[in-house]
């Protein structure tokens, strides 16, 4: 089935900045290093992408520099947010052109902390306008709304063009919920690198990921170990990673991950106001970790 090309591990791509503009020539590098490093998809202007920093000019130039790197290798999401306005937000995707890409995510409305009738309406609006089947992103610490299990269940039954959910609400209880009550062709993937290896033990299909960015290798080895039933080596994969993961989000995301990766040569440390690169002590210690990590982990070798 089609929405089983975004199973596994996709990438919610960084947008690399030099000097205040968007570097295309690290976005190449990062794009080649994690094709390279064996992700199963691409997740472009995510909130790792930092998308609601980028003008409407930049958007649609990393979108179609994204297109042409990756050449058709893999399939590739379209991040849709800066507009918490459903008909703005309606309006935009009617007027874009989504060509080339597999499908589009975008997380519920933010500031304005809609009811659950509310984000099931905005996404069943979205679901009318869109060429493209829709990947929900639940993702309350940022948006002040948690998108329940009972929702997403409600508008996959509703409408076939709602194929994954990235649940990012850190909440077992309601990930197990999901992907007991869920329809057949709707997807659950982790949006919580951390969690990622428990919620595809209780069956869910996947993660779209941060740390991936920077360790493809390792981390989806660790989602394609576990989605075949290999637990003892997912373990393995797992705890070699586990230690990195809360050093990556200590001052926000994607200052961590975008200093890991300055460390690795891929990209600028730059960040976007408000947000701010990595701070030195924090830096250190997620440098330190890393090359503790490379020593002691076979993966590196």
């Amino acid at each position: 089935m089609k929405q089983q090309r975004f199973s596994g591990t996709g990438v919610a791509l960084i947008t690399p900045f030099r000097n205040g503009k968007v570097d295309f020539e690290a976005l190449e590098r990062v794009i080649e290093h994690v094709i390279g490093g064996g992700v199963d998809f691409l997740v472009s202007l995510g909130t790792t992408g930092e998308a609601i920093t980028l003008s409407d000019r930049e958007s649609r130039e990393v979108l179609d520099f994204t297109l042409r790197i990756n050449n058709g290798r893999l399939p590739i999401v379209a991040g849709l947010f800066g507009d918490n306005h459903t008909a703005r937000l309606v309006e935009m995707i009617s007027q874009f052109n989504l060509e080339g890409f597999d499908a589009v995510m975008s997380s519920s409305p933010a500031y304005s902390k809609p009811s659950q009738e509310g984000i099931y309406q905005h996404y069943m609006a979205l679901a009318k306008a869109s060429p493209l089947p829709i990947i929900i992103y639940n993702v309350p610490s940022r948006t002040g709304r948690n998108v329940q299990a009972d929702t997403v269940i409600r508008l996959a039954r509703e409408s076939e063009k709602f194929i994954a959910v990235k649940e990012a609400a850190g909440d077992m209880a309601q990930a197990m919920r999901l992907i007991k009550h869920r329809p057949p062709h709707l997807l659950v993937l982790s949006g919580d690198d951390p969690l990622t290896l428990p919620i595809i033990a209780c069956g869910e299909e996947g993660v779209i990921s941060v740390i991936a960015n920077a360790l493809p290798r390792p981390f989806s080895g660790m989602v394609r170990a576990a989605l075949q039933g290999d637990l003892p080596t997912a373990r393995i994969l797992n705890n070699e990673l586990l230690d990195i993961h809360p050093l990556l989000y200590i001052e926000g995301n994607p200052s961590g991950i975008k200093g890991l990766m300055e460390y690795m040569g891929l990209c600028s440390n730059e960040v976007r106001l408000p947000m701010a690169p990595l701070g030195e002590a924090n830096l250190k210690a997620l440098i330190g970790e890393f090359e503790k990590m490379k020593a002691a982990s076979p993966s590196f070798r």
